[in-house]
């Protein structure tokens, strides 16, 4: 098992990005949250690196914070594209709260946490 990194900081987590905009009620929230982290994993288990591993040994850190429009989540998207971390959308059913298809959540990593913070450590807590 890898050695724990001496900061909170270093250590690596999820960043999911949720769209202020929609203003989406707290359950609903929380569902897209969790789609967007599932959907994360998943994505790291195909890939097989030691991401997973550390994010998965480290306790699985998550951070949900939120960002003001989905123009807002599409640059931080892309900011972390550039950097070689791993994101994920999420684009609702339609079955409750937003039309079919609406993007809700971004979901970010797993990455070391230094690396993320410089791409959504801006952005307030959900």
């Amino acid at each position: 098992m890898p050695a724990r990194p001496s900061s909170s900081d270093a250590a690596y987590k999820m960043v999911l990005v949720v769209r202020g905009e929609l203003r989406l009620t707290p359950g609903k929230a929380a569902v897209q949250v969790a789609h967007a982290a599932v959907m994360l994993v998943l994505q790291a288990q195909k890939r097989r690196g030691g991401d997973l591993d550390r994010w998965l040994a480290e306790g699985q850190k998550k951070i949900a914070v939120v960002a003001s429009t989905l123009a807002e989540m599409v640059e931080r998207q892309r900011q972390a594209s550039r950097s070689g971390i791993p994101t994920v959308w999420v684009d609702d059913a339609g079955f409750t709260e937003v039309p079919p298809g609406t993007r809700t959540c971004l979901g970010i990593g797993p990455a070391p946490g230094l690396e993320l913070d410089k791409i959504t450590g801006d952005l307030p807590l959900l």
